[in-house]
């Protein structure tokens, strides 16, 4: 029998296996993370870097390593796993509904009924039945259809969206995944079995529920849950707008390509986008007897520079005088920094700033008082003063942009009502299809990559090996204060995603398999394929003063 040598990354040891045996022959019950020295089931694998579900057929020598949840490529299989069992378990119990996952939300993903309002009884019988189909125990198998097989499946499913998607790619062929029945597609792997689903919960919210999944920090329990009412508001709001121009998923947005609409969207989005920062600044002058000071607050690549230059321009159209006071340059003595859980500098967090000399500073010029601005040498690593001073007139208004400007804890001396504090991020409610929606994460991190390779020099590959780092930066210094902003902005623009491939796809392209970051590269890559890219002539229909083009270049703001 012919035979073929398989390493596992986990244990260092090389197996031999006949040609065509699976992963899961040689896949052990549990992985133990290496820095935290837990035990986390294993989910699936990455060959060569490349995810796989444990049903993968080996035919050529491999590097394999097993991974769980605490693996970013485990938790989405794990995620993605679970919406299909509620959309199986939901069409057990209400065949005649059409089951969507709307977008991801703080605690989980928004899930609702086409059309419909579903009641808090049916939630706790939706719950019960995925909790029975756990038990079961079915398996998730996948195969290769040719493309107008899978749509007209698609379509029997009442799934409008992921048939008009496939047809929209123009492929022959495309992969379909089965759980008892029921089919469905996604950019990913998925774990072996319902089996593997046993931590999730359903909560009431809005006109559905919210799908839970388990937390990163304790896979035995769901994700904490969190205020996130005017998120959702913004994401409504964004919804709405996909439904008026009828871009309301990526199938939609090709067809508007292809039939030349490029050029159309753009104006149309940066339109609804000017619009956007005159009615925040609106809202500004409407306290300005009381507001001297605005605090704006975001994730990594949510466009806050952009927004705090556009706001200014808006703040100046109505007779306000905008006056800006960069938060970096109150960043600690590098001495003084604290240090993150790697024993490295966490630039991140709160206490890396000198939050006196800020308190202080602000509480000057709101008396009507004169201060010396600092200014942070990032080589040297520290601050120094070269004269530059500043004060408050009657008509002028102080914006300052970071991530800490939403935390009540950066500025506690701070009269806070003399402080108007707005949250922006780029929160697409665009849709794959009806149960894939698009990561707001992957937008910022696309973006990200464009601009960190164009104007610091930093490699495709970097970017995304840093980006947990940053990720975690966010999850403890942002998002939990999110719901403290005044207002919200949404910097997402429905043409970005088609610019973003034209930009971020010849990167990740550079990315070699060995390297580590490889599995997320793949990922990547199969997700801009269900996506159109815009041509040059369109991109150059782009205003200067788009927020995009602080990551791909030619902004004037």
């Amino acid at each position: 029998m012919e035979t073929l040598t398989i390493t596992c990354v986990n244990d260092g040891k090389d197996y031999e296996l006949p040609v065509g045996e699976k992963l899961s022959v040689i896949a052990p019950k549990t992985v133990v993370d290496p820095k935290t020295g837990k035990e986390y089931p294993v989910l699936a694998a990455l060959v060569d870097h490349q995810l796989k579900q444990l049903d993968f057929q080996l035919f050529f020598p491999h590097s394999v390593e097993f991974i769980g949840y605490n693996h970013p490529e485990g938790r989405r299989a794990y995620i993605r796993s679970l919406s299909f069992l509620a959309q199986r378990a939901a069409r057990n119990l209400f065949p005649d509904k059409v089951f969507k996952i709307n977008h991801s939300l703080p605690s989980g993903m928004y899930c609702k009924f086409r059309g419909e309002h579903i009641a808090d009884e049916d939630i706790l019988r939706l719950r019960d039945e995925m909790r029975r189909l756990v038990e079961l125990d079915l398996p998730f198998t996948k195969k290769k259809l040719r493309t107008e097989e899978a749509t007209k499946l698609f379509r029997a499913q009442h799934q409008k969206l992921k048939a008009d998607l496939q047809e929209s790619l123009g492929t022959y062929f495309c992969s379909v995944y089965f759980l008892d029945g029921v089919a469905d597609n996604f950019y990913g792997a998925l774990v072996p079995s319902t089996g593997y689903l046993k931590v999730f919960d359903l909560m009431p919210f809005h006109h559905g529920f919210c799908l839970q999944y388990p937390s990163n920090d304790d896979i035995s329990r769901t994700i904490p849950r969190q205020k996130q009412k005017k998120l959702t508001v913004t994401l409504k709001e964004y919804g709405y707008w996909c439904k008026a121009t009828g871009v309301v998923s990526v199938g939609a947005l090709n067809e508007r390509l292809r039939g030349g609409g490029a050029v159309n969207l753009i104006n149309l989005c940066e339109a609804r986008q000017e619009r956007g920062y005159a009615d925040l600044a609106d809202k500004i002058y409407a306290v300005r007897d009381r507001v001297k000071i605005v605090f704006l607050a975001g994730p990594s690549s949510s466009g806050k520079t952009s927004s705090s230059l556009r706001l200014a321009q808006q703040c100046m159209v109505r007779e306000m005088n905008p006056k800006v006071i960069e938060l970096d340059n109150y960043f600690v003595p590098r001495e003084r920094t604290p240090l993150d859980e790697d024993g490295n500098f966490d630039y991140e967090a709160l206490e890396a700033m000198d939050l006196e000399l800020l308190g202080n500073q602000l509480n000057t010029l709101l008396a009507g008082g004169e201060v010396e601005l600092p200014r942070f040498d990032f080589k040297q690593g520290r601050p120094f003063f070269e004269g530059k001073k500043m004060h408050l007139e009657e008509n002028d208004i102080l914006i300052m942009e970071g991530i800490h400007a939403l935390d009540p804890a950066m500025v506690p001396s701070v009269d806070q009502s003399r402080i108007f504090r707005i949250y922006a991020s780029a929160l697409t409610s665009l849709k794959l299809d009806e149960n894939c929606c698009i990561s707001t994460t992957d937008n910022r991190l696309l973006r990200r990559m464009v601009r960190d390779n164009r104007v610091r020099g930093i490699t495709p590959e970097d970017t995304l090996l840093r980006w947990p780092s940053v990720r975690r930066g966010e999850d403890k210094y942002i998002f939990p204060f999110q719901e403290n902003a005044d207002a919200q902005f949404n910097t997402a623009l429905l043409y970005e995603l088609p610019l973003l491939r034209y930009y971020a796809e010849p990167l990740l392209r550079r990315i070699v398999p060995s390297s580590p970051a490889y599995a997320e590269t793949v990922r990547l890559l199969r997700f801009l394929s269900y996506i159109l890219p815009l041509q040059p002539l369109e991109i150059s229909a782009i205003p200067p003063t788009s927020i995009l083009r602080e990551f791909i270049g030619g902004q004037t703001l």
